[in-house]
């Protein structure tokens, strides 16, 4: 009975401090800028009749609400459940403070103090209520082109500084009309804060000029559709920068844009207006359509459909089209007006920066659209669309090119920084990175820094980015590479300086993507690294973790005749694979194939490779492929970054199986790494091609081989040292048979394999791998 008693007191005592007021502070990390989520906490607390107040600071959003303890407790469990679409949260700590007897909730403004660690969020997509409200021709933003709300529109490029305020924009010089304004003030409107707002009364506006930028007369957007519907090139300015357009399915339009834009065969990427017509033109399965509806709407790699309505200069010798839908509301009216597929390519000549300037854009094009169509919201960051490609488990979209709609990717990583680090990348895909605590931040895609002009834009942006983040490094981390512009780069500037090896970059860009750390077996697959001993390695199998690695296994050695023009002339690495296999008696011995190369080239390698004189070495795999293409008729020269690659997985891609060729694994006899030896291989591929063997077969048995290969190999490494994870990275991963094949053939040996998530697979992310190397050697050095 006492006990009862005691009970009941208690339960009254609960109930009484459960109906008492409190007021509790939280502070929210994430993706809470620009995404909606004051106006959602508004909402939410009025909903409850909560009092406090909500707002931005450079960490995030802090919250401070006050009311009964169990609305308070409800309110903070809804807050996590029911956030905005474009909303994360990463960290929510919370604490009672003194109450202040507020009924009322409301936003303050933003809190520019402290050290700047909020997400920056990526532009977003036009959501279905705009496009509705764009569509109604009652509607007071009928057919307008910068139509937003909180749920979509620019973010990233047009933010100049943080928090993310429209005084921060490059919309501050774009004053509100008082409809405009009301949407504004009113927190129960879908633009309460929505820092792009604007309408036809008061916001941006589009024309469309000739290739001089004289202005032309009439409706801008259907003029411009009309020209496209008749052949022409358009060079279109978007959210991060200019397209240059034309129809997809007009060969003589895309045959000039490509001699125009000097772009021999790489792909082109395609804009759709539907769904339904990307299915028309390629194999959508259900992660497809889920990539190309998604919020960031990338350009998603696709399977091509038999027989597509498509010009043959759009994607030749290739396997995949680069689709994307509209995500500017200026595309969707282009397409409403009848248009079908359109080529929708980088806005710049090939190798340089993307144009995003007005007057930029008409001189450095000129010579290659027909029109322009412009408008005056100014971009503050160039941003090319992203690419994805749908692999690894789950069949999730994996990024080759990071850049409008996934960057700035903010990486929340296990162990914390002891101060700021900026890395600079690497050569080609560069981006850059800035790490600061526990936090990451990767850059969008950059370009090829050889070119001059992408080389500025990324000092520039090395600039901007630091100013944005509101940090300043004190450490600098690049590759090995003594050539490159950014080792270069960093070594001038008066900071530590830590060299990162590019593979090794690589795998733990890897982890830092999935969140592990601690001892893994690296697989890093690519065509160019510098190595720890000076040659150029690119198949290598590490024992390693964030700080340090050790070499378990590489391709073995071969000669790699004309330094970087064996990048570009495929025959060059095949003459050095067979001159390891047959010796001096490699040109008659493949004679079918060297017959294609000018004699006196053939004489020079055959001196080279027989003389006294040490030619640079590599274990490249990207170059094997290259040998390997060249072999078997498919590709001579890349005229584009890994084209002959790209044109193997196409010919294996019409084959359904195919049997592994010779290889063999050779230990080190001193201690030092395996051997990954393919010299039977190419013997095998010389009687093959002799023979008249199927091209696509022995394509696809190429790749059987190399995926047979580094599975065995893997399999002895993790037999030897305990390891059980996997993590493979590098450009050679983009390639999807090669990817899938191993995510087949290493699980079933009780080995869990991790692959990239939300960070380019290629060069794209190696700045993050450098970032988090430095760091972690910086924690190591303390210990």
């Amino acid at each position: 009975m006492e006990r009862s008693r005691q009970s009941g007191r208690s339960r009254s005592q609960l109930a009484a401090t459960n109906s008492r007021n409190i007021r509790r502070r939280l502070e929210i990390r994430g993706r809470v800028q620009g995404v909606g989520f004051r106006p959602f906490v508004y909402r939410l607390a009025s909903q409850l009749r909560l009092g406090g107040t909500v707002g931005n600071d450079p960490q995030g959003a802090f919250i401070e609400v006050e009311g009964p303890r169990d609305d308070v407790d409800m309110f903070a469990e809804k807050l996590q459940r029911e956030l905005p679409p474009l909303a994360s949260i990463t960290s929510l700590s919370a604490r009672t403070i003194p109450l202040q007897r507020e009924k009322l909730f409301q936003i303050e403004g933003s809190d520019t103090s402290g050290v700047q660690t909020a997400e920056i969020t990526p532009d977003v997509a036009t959501c279905d209520d705009c496009l509705r409200e764009m569509l109604d021709e009652t509607d007071r933003r009928y057919r307008y082109p910068f139509i937003n709300c909180t749920n979509c529109g620019p973010r990233y490029s047009i933010v100049r500084a943080v928090p993310y305020d429209r005084a921060n924009t490059t919309m501050s010089r774009f004053v509100m009309c008082p409809a405009c304004q009301a949407e504004y003030d009113d927190p129960t409107d879908r633009r309460f804060h929505a820092q792009p707002n604007a309408c036809p009364a008061c916001g941006p506006k589009v024309w469309l000029t000739d290739r001089r930028g004289r202005p032309l007369d009439g409706d801008a957007i259907s003029l411009c559709a009309k020209r496209l519907r008749e052949g022409e090139i358009v060079a279109i300015k978007g959210i991060g920068g200019f397209h240059l357009a034309c129809r997809a399915d007009d060969d003589d339009a895309v045959a000039r844009l490509r001699a125009l834009k000097n772009r021999e065969v790489k792909p082109l990427a395609m804009m759709v207006p539907s769904p339904a017509a990307a299915e028309e033109l390629a194999l959508i399965d259900d992660a497809s359509a889920a990539a190309l509806t998604g919020p960031a709407r990338p350009i998603v790699l696709v399977p091509k459909r038999p027989g597509s309505p498509v010009s043959r200069h759009v994607a030749p010798q290739n396997a995949y089209f680069g689709v994307m839908l509209p995500y500017a509301p200026l595309h969707w009216l282009l397409f409403a007006e009848g248009l079908g597929p359109l080529v929708m390519t980088s806005g710049n000549p090939t190798a340089e920066p993307l144009c995003s300037d007005n007057e930029e854009a008409i001189e450095r094009l000129g010579d290659i659209a027909e029109a322009f169509l412009l408008h005056d919201r100014d971009i503050e960051r160039r941003v090319d669309d992203s690419i994805v490609m749908i692999a690894g488990p789950g069949r999730s979209a994996m990024p080759i090119r990071s850049a409008r709609g996934c960057a700035p990717e903010a990486i929340r990583l296990t162990t914390s920084a002891p101060q700021p680090v900026l890395a600079v990348g690497g050569e080609l895909k560069s981006a850059v990175c800035l790490l600061a605590g526990d936090t990451a931040v990767l850059s969008e895609h950059l370009g090829e820094l050889s070119n001059p002009k992408t080389y500025r834009n990324f000092v520039s942006t090395i600039e901007r980015f630091k100013e944005l983040l509101a940090l300043d490094p004190q450490t600098v981390a690049c590759d090995m590479h003594p050539d490159y512009a950014a080792t270069r780069y960093a070594r001038k500037l008066a900071l530590p300086c830590e060299e990162v090896q590019h593979h090794h970059a690589h795998v733990v860009s890897c982890m830092a993507d999935n969140g592990i750390t601690g001892r893994v077996i690296g697989v890093a697959c690519d065509g160019t690294g510098y190595g720890t001993d000076g040659n150029i390695w690119g198949c290598e199998v590490f024992e390693c973790d964030e700080a340090d690695f050790h070499r378990a296994a590489h391709l073995r050695y071969y000669p790699l005749l004309g330094a970087d023009a064996a990048s570009l002339e495929t025959w060059r690495p095949a003459a050095g694979l067979l001159h390891e296999v047959m010796g001096d008696d490699w040109p008659q011995a493949a004679s079918f194939a060297f017959s294609r190369v000018d004699p006196a080239a053939i004489e020079t390698a055959g001196r080279l490779l027989a003389g006294t004189t040490r030619l640079l070495q590599t274990s490249s795999l990207g170059r094997l492929f290259d040998a390997v293409a060249f072999l078997l008729g498919v590709c001579d020269r890349n005229r584009c970054e890994a084209q002959a690659a790209m044109a193997m997985e196409a010919a294996a891609a019409a084959c359904p199986h195919a049997e592994p060729l010779s290889y063999s694994i050779v230990p080190d006899n001193d201690g030092g790494p395996m051997r990954l030896d393919v010299r039977d291989m190419m013997g095998e591929l010389v009687e093959h091609v002799q023979a008249g063997r199927d091209v696509a077969q022995l394509a696809k048995a190429f790749h059987e081989t190399i995926a047979v290969m580094l599975a065995e190999c893997v399999g002895m490494v993790a037999g030897r040292t305990g390891l059980g994870r996997v993590v493979l990275s590098g450009g050679c991963f983009a390639n999807r048979i090669l990817l899938s094949r191993l995510l087949e053939l290493l699980p079933p040996a009780g080995l869990e394999v991790f692959v990239h998530r939300s960070v380019p697979t290629g060069d794209g992310g190696i700045a993050l791998g450098q970032a988090v190397a430095a760091a972690c050697r910086q924690l190591k050095g303390q210990q």
